[in-house]
C-alpha cells in the first residue's frame, strides 16, 4: 500500500514514521464498528413508521461508514500498533466517535444545539448517563434505541470489540487492549487477547439477554425492556422515561439491582465462576465489594427510616440508590437531592468508589482502594519498624511496587481533576451564565469523572444538565471520557513525547 494520506500532511509528517496511518486506520474502523451500529436505531424507527427519523439514522449510519472506511482503506497503513500508538489510540477514539454519535441527534433535529447533541453522545458511549433531555419518552423510538446502544456499546469498551475483528483488518490490537482496560494488567481467559475479548463479548451479551428476559416478565414492554437491558448490562442508565425507574414495579426495580450489582463484577471473574461458583468468594475484590455494597445499603436504608419514610420503601430505595451509586449506573428512584445533608454527603462519596475492575462501571474502582489501603497500612507499619522487610500483599500476593506507583499517580490525578474541574465548572457558570452553587459544581464533576449520571443540585434526578452553559457542558464532556478511560490515555495526548520521533 502506498504512504499513507496524512503523511502529506504537515502537521502529521512529524510524527514518528507510519504513526499517522496506523493511527488512521484503527480509528477508522471503530468508526465503521459505530455507523454499523446505527443500522438497528434505524429499524427500530422504521417497525414503529417513524420515517422521518429511520432516513436521518441510515444517513448518519452511512455518513459514519463511509469516513471511517476512507479512514482505514485509504489513508490508513496496516500493521501491529505500538504502545503509544495505542495510548494515542485510545485517547482519542473517544472524542471521535463522540462526534459522530452526535449525528442522529442533529440529523433528525432530536437535540438541535450541537453542544446538546456532543453532550448526549459522550454521556452515552461512556456509560455516565447524564443527559439534557428533560424527558427522553418526546424522542421517537429509533433514537432511544440509539442512545441506549451508545451505551451498550460504550460498557464493556468500543475499543475490546475491535480486538476480534482488528487482526483481521492487518491492524494489532493487544496493546490497544492495554491501554483502555481497567486494571494493573488486562486478565486474560486464553493465551490470546483476541479471544479473550471474544468470551467476554459473548458473556455481555448473554447478561443482555437475560436481563432483557427479566425485565419483559415485568411490567415493561418489550421495547422498554430492550432499551433498559442494554444499558443496564452496561452500567449507563439511559432509561426510556423522566422519572427513570422510579414509576416501573417493585419487581423491576429488584430485577434491576441485582443486575446492576452483577454487571458491578469482573467480567472475567463471572466467566471463571462459571466453572466454579466459588471463583466469587476466593476473590478479594469481590469480597471487598460486596461489603461496601451491603455497608453503603445499611446506612442509606437506615437515613431513609429514620428520616419517617416507610420500612418498604426504605429498604428497596435504600438498596437500590446505593447500588446504583456504586457501580455507577445513572438509574434512579427516587431523588436524593431531597435526602438529609448528611445522606447527600455520602451520595457523592460513594460516586468515586467504582465496582470491580474488568466490570462496566466506572469510578475509581475497588481494588485501587484495597492497593492503597494495603501499601499505606505497611508505610505506617514501616514508621515503627524502619528495619523490617515488609510487603503489601493483594489477592494473596505480593503488590508490585510499580503497581502502588500508579495507583498512587492515579489517585492524585484524579484528585487533581475534581478539584480543578469544580473550579472550571464554577468558572465556566459564572462567566457565561448565571452562576451555580458549589453543590452543583462539585456533584457535576465527581459524577463526570465517576460516569455516573444524575448528581445532586441543579443538575440531580429532579433536573437535568441542560441548566449549565455550552463551556460547562464541554468540560463534563472531556471529564466523562477522562473518567472512561481512566486519566493516562487522555493526559497522555497533551505530551510532546506522545507524538514525536
Amino acid at each position: 500500500m502506498s504512504a499513507p494520506v496524512f503523511s502529506r500532511i504537515p502537521g502529521f509528517s512529524r510524527l514518528r514514521p507510519g504513526m499517522a496511518g496506523r493511527l488512521s486506520a484503527t480509528v477508522g474502523v471503530v468508526v465503521v464498528a459505530v455507523g454499523m451500529m446505527m443500522l438497528p436505531a434505524a429499524a427500530t424507527a422504521a417497525i414503529y413508521r417513524e420515517w422521518h427519523d429511520a432516513g436521518w439514522i441510515l444517513a448518519a449510519a452511512a455518513i459514519s461508514t463511509a469516513v471511517g472506511f476512507i479512514a482505514w482503506r485509504w489513508a490508513g497503513t496496516r500493521g501491529q500498533i505500538t504502545a503509544k500508538e495505542a495510548f494515542a489510540t485510545a485517547g482519542l477514539i473517544y472524542f471521535v466517535i463522540m462526534v459522530f454519535g452526535s449525528l442522529p441527534y442533529l440529523l433528525t433535529g432530536s437535540l438541535a444545539d450541537p453542544t446538546d447533541a456532543l453532550f448526549e453522545a459522550a454521556s452515552g458511549f461512556t456509560t455516565t448517563g447524564s443527559t439534557t433531555l428533560a424527558d427522553p419518552g418526546v424522542l421517537s423510538h429509533g433514537m432511544l434505541m440509539w442512545r441506549a446502544m451508545t451505551q451498550w456499546m460504550g460498557g464493556m469498551g468500543i475499543i475490546v470489540l475491535s480486538i476480534a475483528i482488528l487482526p483481521w483488518l492487518g491492524v494489532g490490537g493487544v496493546q490497544l487492549a492495554r491501554a483502555e482496560t481497567t486494571g494493573p494488567e488486562p486478565s486474560r481467559l486464553t493465551p490470546r487477547f483476541r479471544e479473550t475479548a471474544k468470551r467476554l463479548w459473548l458473556l455481555y451479551a448473554v447478561l443482555t439477554g437475560f436481563a432483557i428476559l427479566l425485565l419483559a416478565l415485568g411490567d415493561m414492554g418489550m421495547f422498554d425492556a430492550i432499551a433498559h437491558g442494554f444499558t443496564t448490562a452496561a452500567s449507563g442508565g439511559f432509561g426510556t422515561r423522566a422519572d427513570s425507574l422510579a414509576g416501573f414495579s417493585a419487581y423491576t426495580q429488584w430485577v434491576v439491582i441485582v443486575l446492576m450489582f452483577l454487571t458491578g463484577v469482573s467480567f472475567v471473574l463471572h466467566y471463571r465462576a462459571l466453572r466454579d461458583p466459588m471463583e466469587y468468594l476466593r476473590s478479594v475484590e469481590f469480597r471487598t465489594y460486596g461489603m461496601l455494597v451491603l455497608a453503603a445499603a445499611g446506612i442509606v436504608v437506615a437515613g431513609l427510616w429514620a428520616a419517617g419514610g416507610a420500612a418498604g420503601d426504605a429498604i428497596r430505595n435504600g438498596v437500590f440508590s446505593a447500588v446504583a451509586l456504586i457501580t455507577t449506573t445513572g438509574f434512579f428512584t427516587t431523588d436524593w437531592g431531597q435526602w438529609v445533608e448528611w445522606l447527600q454527603i455520602l451520595v457523592v462519596g460513594m460516586m468515586f468508589f467504582g465496582a470491580m475492575a474488568g466490570s462496566t462501571s466506572g469510578g475509581v474502582k475497588t481494588f485501587r482502594f484495597g492497593i492503597l489501603l494495603r501499601s499505606s497500612g505497611a508505610d505506617l507499619k514501616r514508621m515503627l519498624y524502619p528495619d523490617a522487610v515488609l510487603t503489601p500483599r493483594y489477592e494473596g500476593r505480593p503488590i508490585d511496587p510499580e503497581i502502588v506507583h500508579s495507583v498512587q499517580s492515579f489517585f492524585l490525578f484524579y484528585m487533581m481533576a475534581f478539584v480543578g474541574g469544580t473550579f472550571l465548572l464554577a468558572l465556566a457558570e459564572a462567566v457565561f451564565g448565571a452562576g451555580t452553587d458549589l453543590v452543583t459544581s462539585a456533584s457535576a464533576v465527581a459524577s463526570a469523572l465517576g460516569n455516573f449520571g444524575p448528581a445532586l443540585g441543579d443538575v440531580g434526578p429532579a433536573g437535568t444538565y441542560a441548566v449549565l452553559t455550552a463551556p460547562a457542558k464541554w468540560l463534563l464532556s472531556f471529564l466523562m471520557i477522562l473518567g472512561r478511560l481512566e486519566i493516562f490515555p487522555v493526559l497522555l495526548l497533551f505530551t510532546r513525547h506522545l507524538w514525536r520521533r
